[in-house]
């Protein structure tokens, strides 16, 4: 059984940080492109940041050079560290496969105050 289990949000002030990490199991992430999601209240999920198996990655105009995404292979874990927070950026935080989609873990709540 597919699992991720997504930690490292909290609540933080505009310009502030935070590291996301998602653990996965029941996978190897070292075979899959993974990615980052945000859903915020009344608005669809998106994908913010991707990491393909060679490591390169692509964001989302909208974090483009504020949040890098890293994998960590040997640990199964994927990270998402996000710098210079704005409230917009509020949300909760999901890891997935992005070409095989899994069941979604409960995700982790970053909210930015203003």
């Amino acid at each position: 059984q597919v699992q991720f289990v997504e930690s490292g949000g909290g609540l933080v002030q505009t310009g502030g940080s935070l590291r996301l990490s998602c653990a996965a199991s029941g996978i190897r992430i070292s075979t899959y492109t993974m990615g980052w999601y945000r859903q915020a209240p009344g608005k669809q999920r998106e994908l913010v940041a991707s990491t393909l198996t060679d490591r390169s990655t692509n964001y989302a105009d909208s974090v483009k050079g504020r949040f890098t995404i890293s994998r960590d292979n040997a640990k199964n874990t994927v990270y998402l560290q996000m710098n210079d927070l704005q409230p917009e950026d509020t949300a909760a935080y999901y890891c997935n496969s992005i070409y095989v989609p899994r069941s979604w873990g409960q995700g982790t709540q970053v909210t930015v105050s203003s």
